[in-house]
């Protein structure tokens, strides 16, 4: 995998307007993992684009009522197929953790990328998502050099008692021995 410009070579570009600069550009040193799924447990389809890109049309269906107004966000979603979207530059802030700290810092958006997986809390990933959720992270590793495999995390970590993602059904154990650490 290859990073041109802040972009992913290999990911789907859909570029969303829910993002703005950093406070410091230079400053990328968090990865954060989520989950998403909408409608919630429901998997393959637009829905997710739609929302990053403020497009959800709330008669859709009934959950979408109360989330189409959100102005939100995240760097990549990795599909159960393995397909890889962008939605937001590297280097600008996506709109993804919220409320959120880490290590005592505040404001995680400032200084992390954002992962969201297709899923939820609950199924379990594909083993396709955790080989394209792997190589990604090499790739912002070798790319960003304040990133480390100490400094990746949960959203359920960052945002705690507020979030629950990415759930007892991520095997970070897994994770991390694909990182090789």
């Amino acid at each position: 995998m290859r990073i041109y410009q802040h972009w992913l070579t290999q990911a789907k570009k859909i570029p969303s307007p829910n993002f703005d600069d950093r406070p410091s550009a230079d400053d990328i040193s968090l990865l954060v993992i989520h989950c998403i799924s909408l409608p919630p447990g429901e998997f393959d389809n637009t829905c997710i684009d739609q929302l990053f890109c403020n497009q959800l049309n709330p008669d859709d269906h009934p959950y979408f009522k109360d989330i189409h107004q959100l102005t939100v966000s995240s760097h990549l979603v990795i599909k159960r197929t393995g397909e890889i979207v962008q939605y937001v530059a590297f280097d600008k802030r996506a709109w993804h953790a919220g409320q959120s700290s880490y290590q005592g810092r505040e404001r995680c958006n400032d200084f992390s990328i954002g992962i969201e997986l297709e899923g939820t809390e609950t199924v379990p990933y594909t083993d396709t998502q955790y080989l394209e959720l792997a190589a990604v992270v090499k790739t912002l590793l070798n790319t960003y050099l304040s990133l480390s495999t100490e400094r990746v995390t949960g959203h359920s970590d960052i945002a705690p008692g507020r979030k629950t993602d990415p759930g007892e059904a991520f095997d970070w154990e897994k994770f991390y021995c694909m990182l090789g650490k």
